[in-house]
């Protein structure tokens, strides 16, 4: 990944079994689009993989980062979604710890941490050293953990001040990229809503 200046467009997921308006999204925006980020079970609704629709991408010609979560899975699931992602050749992740399930309970056994400490063991298990997976964390405009440090790059929450996200950036010792959240707001509700729930 380069340092150049890049765009990381979020698609809708697909929460039926087809695949066209995902598609259609990846048609438009690859105009503009550096690379597509795919959600895992977005908003706690089930969704078709994240894995899957990586792979989706990438026959289309794109450059995919698929978001797992650790709500969601146990470790048997998650050595699942790697050996799938490898034989689908995505190598990209952004790993979350995900919101509260609209339905059902999270799984609990594992953490966004314990996530990378596997997808690292789960390289040299397959005989690829170095990192073949890149990963991503996400981060607040606050202190970045120690083990976050691990990441290959850092997706930064959405907020309302470019100051703040600048004097943040010049407080945080990462070498990887890092990208500032951005929402494109649709209506004044929607705008309402956010300035409530994001800081």
């Amino acid at each position: 990944m380069s340092n150049r200046f890049q765009v990381i467009c979020e698609v809708e997921p697909a929460t039926q079994p087809d695949l066209t308006h995902v598609r259609h999204q990846i048609g438009v925006m690859s105009k503009v689009a550096s690379a597509f980020l795919i959600p895992d079970n977005h908003i706690g609704r089930a969704t078709v993989s994240s894995v899957a629709v990586a792979h989706e991408v990438a026959q289309m010609g794109g450059r995919s980062i698929a978001c797992l979560n650790a709500r969601d899975r146990n470790l048997l699931g998650f050595r699942r979604d790697l050996l799938t992602a490898a034989a689908y050749g995505v190598d990209e992740f952004l790993f979350v710890y995900g919101d509260r399930p609209a339905s059902g309970g999270r799984a609990g056994e594992l953490t966004v941490r314990s996530m990378i400490r596997e997808a690292r063991a789960f390289s040299e298990h397959l005989g690829r050293p170095g990192r073949p997976f890149r990963i991503g964390v996400t981060s607040s405009l606050g202190p970045l953990t120690t083990w976050k440090q691990d990441a290959d790059f850092v997706f930064v929450q959405v907020g309302f001040s470019v100051d703040k996200l600048l004097e943040w950036r010049a407080s945080v010792e990462f070498e990887g990229p890092m990208f500032a959240g951005v929402l494109v707001i649709a209506s004044p509700a929607m705008a309402r809503k956010l300035s409530a729930d994001i800081p």
